[in-house]
């Protein structure tokens, strides 16, 4: 069996995660300069892990939830995504390159089953996570669109899950809702709301590794 590899989103940019036989990315970048969702280069990032003897992806995803059921502090590991605005990205050439994507199946349940086992609270088993092209958020009107069809909205997650499926990379991607999405809630969303959100859930979920990642490892 291969190696196990962690990609953090923004929850836990700049945390102190704990240390162990796993490969850490850091989506957005390791360095201070921040890289915006639609510049990450997903083909570099899942050939790196690859290249370092992982087989298979813990992601990690702040999201906004779609539903008022799905507040600040819910995680949800979804099953399925849209991203049909997605860049046209590929790990693969020539007609290989037309692939049946989606979440592994498996590797979904023992997620799962690793974050109720270590007391953290089981993430919501199944879902649909739209992905935005962002930067920007959303207009509460594409929110009122966007909810007919899925659970949770972000910017990273179908493309990254696409392409390490490409590679060969069992992925499946646990998302830690930061907020309700623009014109969920019963205010206007701001950009301090949706940090202050991300704050309390970066504590939520560096406790939360310290048994998930040596359970999965």
């Amino acid at each position: 069996m291969g190696r196990l590899a962690l990609v953090a989103g923004s929850s836990l940019r700049d945390a102190a995660l704990p240390e162990g036989d796993w490969e850490r990315l850091q989506r957005h970048g390791e360095t201070a300069a921040y890289v915006l969702p639609h510049r990450i280069d997903h083909v570099a990032n899942m050939r790196a892990l690859a290249d370092a003897g992982c087989d298979r992806v813990l992601a990690l995803g702040s999201v906004g939830g779609l539903r008022p059921e799905l507040g600040p502090g819910t995680f949800v590991c979804p099953d399925d995504f849209i991203a049909l605005d997605a860049e046209p990205l590929t790990g693969r050439e020539g007609v290989a390159a037309h692939r049946v994507p989606g979440f592994d199946s498996g590797w979904r349940a023992r997620v799962v089953a690793a974050f109720a086992e270590v007391g953290a609270g089981a993430p919501r088993d199944r879902g649909v996570y739209w992905q935005s092209r962002g930067p920007r958020l959303e207009t509460p009107a594409e929110i009122r669109f966007i909810a007919r069809h899925a659970d949770v909205i972000g910017m990273t997650i179908a493309s990254e899950s696409v392409i390490a499926g490409d590679l060969g990379l069992s992925y499946a991607a646990v998302c830690v809702v930061d907020n309700l999405a623009n014109g969920v809630g019963d205010r206007e969303l701001t950009i301090a709301e949706l940090e202050r959100g991300r704050e309390r859930n970066r504590a939520l979920l560096v406790e939360a590794l310290s048994g998930v990642l040596p359970a999965l490892s």
